[in-house]
């Protein structure tokens, strides 16, 4: 595994849009990361808090081969068998806690554009869903300590199938390269070692570049702009996301105008949601 992370720290020129390329310092010599393959644990999340707790630094990495108690967002369970890829990645980002959700999103758009510039074409779903070809790839389960309204250490962790059973919804990645001639990921391993890769790309974008560079980019590869939903029961369409990563959603006029509405004293049709307010769903589109 680390011989693979070693190897990978060049990306295939066609990176652009903040990738790689256009990050010089983001080489081997900066990076200091410190990897603990596991068999089996709990959660890769929850293990590596146990580690920063023990003194771990940042840049402190768990994979492991299962997940027993795997947890998405909102605390669903994550199907965590043998074949994904389980991985937390520790940071300390010194952010205001009302940021917290950008540490989602920054990493989101760090994995979508890795895959890309090894042309597999991830789309996102907001916040945190990795979308390949409609079906569930991966998802992100970002969890924080804050202190004094700052930020002070985060825990990135990242489930994405690779050879795994997958639900209905979902598809894994070694299923996805077999149709193509000559697939550029070619082990659970080397997966791995890009994904650590993009979450660090992704924070430092943000980190240097800042959230007018990153939203930008990031709703560029998402899907569900312009979808119409139902927000407790008055009808709107989804624009993007705010500054501070929330689902920004413009209401129908007349929904804002019901005496039923729940949005009455808003003083424009545009609303933003936190994560777990509304459930947009997948699409099934295997036939």
């Amino acid at each position: 595994m680390l011989q693979c992370l070693r190897s990978q720290h060049t990306l295939n020129s066609g990176m652009t849009d903040g990738g790689f390329a256009s990050h010089p310092s983001l080489s081997p010599s900066s990076l200091d990361f410190s990897i603990h393959i596991l068999d089996q644990v709990p959660s890769t999340n929850e293990t590596l808090w146990t580690l920063l707790a023990d003194g771990a630094p940042p840049g402190t990495v768990v994979i492991a081969t299962r997940q027993t108690a795997g947890k998405g967002q909102r605390g669903r369970q994550w199907d965590s068998s043998p074949g994904g890829l389980y991985l937390s990645l520790a940071l300390t980002p010194n952010l205001n806690a009302r940021d917290a959700l950008l540490l989602t999103l920054c990493s989101a758009w760090g994995l979508a554009t890795t895959f890309r510039a090894y042309n597999i074409p991830v789309s996102l779903k907001w916040p945190n869903d990795l979308i390949l070809d409609g079906y569930k790839l991966g998802g992100i389960l970002t969890e924080t300590k804050i202190h004094q309204g700052q930020i002070t250490k985060a825990v990135v962790g990242v489930g994405i199938n690779w050879s795994n059973p997958v639900p209905e919804t979902g598809i894994n990645l070694q299923t996805f390269l077999g149709d193509c001639p000559n697939p550029e990921i070619t082990s659970l391993e080397m997966l791995a070692a890009l994904t650590i890769w993009a979450v660090a790309s992704g924070y430092q974008t943000f980190d240097e570049k800042g959230v007018g560079t990153l939203l930008p980019s990031y709703q560029n590869l998402m899907l569900g702009i312009g979808q119409t939903l139902t927000v407790e029961g008055s009808a709107g369409v989804v624009l993007g996301v705010s500054n501070t990563g929330e689902l920004r959603i413009r209401l129908n006029e007349s929904a804002r105008s019901h005496p039923n509405s729940p949005f009455p004293g808003a003083s424009s049709t545009e609303i933003e949601l936190m994560p777990g307010t509304i459930n947009q769903g997948y699409p099934i589109l295997r036939a």
